[in-house]
């Protein structure tokens, strides 16, 4: 574990790079040379550890097909348990190149065209799409805005939805993406009783387990031994060190017959070695990579804390919906009283800012903003100035 002091304020020219966040913006409708806080990955360096891993494996020069040894699962073992308390068998794991993938696959597993598949918008939106591009139906258990200012869960809703539409599958996001709920505990027991009671599989996306700023994440499929029968588990360091580009993801699913008909489906996908880097950057990662990562975790503390702040000095008009976890934060901007057109005019054309407009993750994200502030202060710092003198000239 390094004790080295990582310098999370350095601003890292990524342009040129061929990364989507800042080379593609003309592509996808985008002005040249706005200021992106859009896609969720970081615009930190990954942990020194797994640099030195990769450069290691690029000397050796030789990129064949590749497999994790016994070192990967143990690697991927030990940080499950030391940071989320979650005892893993290596039999349980299927290793695939995303979480969203995995989610296809799951789709295509375990329910028909026509299926009705639960989500609780507003979601992360690769959920909604992966069930429209297979021929499902989106059942939506919306996400409500309490009074508390936090977004919670209708349960009444969700059993009377899974009923009436008879529901075989549901998409948990947990922490949540983008309102930043980490779950509790009694939460979510109290929603894989209803699972349980309905039969339904669940499919818990928990890629951002390791950003938890309040609470603490509880693995779904960790609460009973009836959970786990029914979860398939979705994890990756992706989110957790910056190496989504390496294309690695573990996924545990415990049940014998869901993970046969789950790798079933990836072999009908033509799918079958993983990528050489990937193995060696989440093997290095899991190992080496927790001091780098508790360094990250109180940088994002404290971005949060300044965007909080500058909102409340600021920018009275936006609120934000303060996060338990994830580093991407959802600000409601519908106390300004634009339109999603002059909104998205006042934030692209106006302030030169790339965000991720709230309606992607479904009508009730309608008025909201999805921001990545898993970035350099310094770039915060100039993108609310820049929303600031927008929002004035209005």
């Amino acid at each position: 574990m390094s004790k080295e002091q990582i310098d999370f304020d350095e601003r890292i020219d990524r342009t040129n790079t061929g990364c989507i966040k800042y080379d593609f913006a003309v592509q996808r409708g985008k002005p040249e040379g706005i200021l992106p806080l859009w896609v969720a990955d970081m615009d930190f360096k990954a942990p020194q550890p797994v640099l030195d891993a990769l450069k290691a494996r690029v000397e050796h020069g030789i990129f064949g097909y590749s497999e994790g040894k016994e070192g990967y699962f143990e690697a991927v073992k030990d940080w499950m348990m030391r940071r989320h308390g979650w005892s893993v068998e290596r039999n349980w794991l299927v290793k695939t190149p995303g979480v969203v993938f995995a989610l296809a696959m799951a789709v295509k597993a375990y329910t028909n065209p026509g299926d009705g598949i639960m989500i609780q918008q507003p979601v992360y939106y690769p959920f909604s799409e992966v069930i429209k591009d297979n021929g499902r139906k989106i059942v939506d258990n919306t996400l409500y805005l309490g009074e508390d200012g936090i977004y919670h869960m209708d349960l009444d809703d969700f059993e009377k939805k899974a009923a009436e539409n008879q529901v075989k599958l549901f998409f948990l996001c947990s922490p949540h993406n983008p309102v930043g709920r980490v779950w509790t505990r009694d939460e979510l027991t109290r929603l894989g009783g209803i699972c349980e009671r309905l039969d339904i599989i669940v499919v818990s996306d928990e890629i951002h387990q390791d950003f938890v700023f309040k609470g603490e994440h509880q693995v779904f499929a960790a609460i009973s031994d009836k959970f786990r029968n029914r979860t398939i588990t979705c994890t990756a360091p992706s989110k957790t060190f910056n190496v989504a580009g390496l294309q690695i993801s573990n996924i545990f699913i415990s049940n014998p017959d869901l993970r046969r008909k789950f790798k079933k489906e990836i072999a009908a996908a033509g799918y079958s070695q993983l990528n050489a880097l990937g193995l060696t950057a989440c093997e290095a990662a899991y190992r080496y990579g927790e001091g780098w990562h508790d360094q990250l975790m109180e940088y994002l503390k404290e971005n949060v804390r300044f965007v909080c702040n500058y909102l409340k000095e600021n920018l009275p008009e936006i609120k934000l919906i303060e996060p338990d976890g994830t580093y991407l934060i959802w600000l409601d901007f519908r106390g300004l009283g634009l339109s999603e057109q002059e909104r998205e005019d006042l934030i692209v054309k106006k302030a030169g800012l790339w965000l991720d407009s709230g309606a992607m993750f479904g009508p009730v994200g309608e008025g909201f903003e999805r921001i990545n502030i898993a970035c350099p202060r310094s770039l915060i710092v100039e993108a609310l100035n820049k929303l600031t003198a927008a929002i004035k000239n209005l």
